[in-house]
């Protein structure tokens, strides 16, 4: 017990690490999310046959198969990553198709009379989807965008099988070092995904129910 107390330090460098992989893919996958939302509903046929089939793709994709592609074939094309920039992309590439069709889900329950209204008054499409019907869809959208950014938040660990820096990283780590502490060692990686995951999980709970009352 000690011995893993003493490890403390590289817990939390671990618990940081993990969160900077969750924001930089955030940052990057829910403004793309939204664009791939907007272009399932646009009315221009090509676009909306390109998100679907971006999105249909990498979500029926294993996660893991999206970093050995990166990892593996990108190089034999002549394009190589640093591994934590690579894990970012690869996070972000997987989640972006999960937080599109979360907003999309948003924006088919706008009422359709919302974006008549918007056209009848001579907004463009474009015009239409930022200033009427996203304000309105985002609002009843945000848990289950939580939701999402929970998944990514485990999701995170795969790039630990990809020599990237993460609470996974640490136990393996440790376990090396102090075998016979493995149990208690996976324990306090546990932990610090829940100290991540409950709070999220608890925001959503809450914005969840201040919606549901709005409405």
């Amino acid at each position: 017990m000690s011995s893993v107390l003493a490890e403390l330090p590289l817990y939390l460098q671990g618990l940081g690490a993990t969160l900077y992989l969750l924001g930089a893919t955030v940052l990057f996958a829910l403004p793309l999310g939204i664009l791939v939302a907007a272009l399932r509903i646009s009315p221009i046929g090509s676009l909306r046959a390109v998100a679907a089939t971006y999105t249909e793709l990498l979500r029926n994709t294993p996660l893991t198969l999206v970093f050995f592609f990166e990892a593996f074939v990108l190089p034999r094309l002549g394009v190589t990553l640093d591994f934590e920039v690579g894990a970012i992309v690869a996070l972000t590439l997987y989640t972006t198709p999960f937080f599109a069709e979360a907003i999309r889900s948003g924006i088919n329950s706008v009422p359709v009379g919302q974006a008549e209204a918007a056209r009848a008054i001579g907004l463009t499409f474009t015009q239409s989807v930022t200033l009427v019907i996203l304000p309105q869809a985002l609002r009843s959208v945000v848990p289950p965008l939580i939701n999402v950014i929970i998944a990514l938040t485990k999701n995170t660990s795969v790039a630990s099988g990809f020599f990237v820096f993460t609470l996974v990283s640490v136990g393996q780590r440790l376990a090396n070092v102090h075998p016979a502490d493995v149990a208690l060692i996976l324990l306090f990686v546990g932990v610090g995904y829940l100290i991540i995951t409950v709070p999220l999980g608890q925001l959503a709970d809450r914005l969840e129910k201040r919606v549901a009352v709005s409405r």
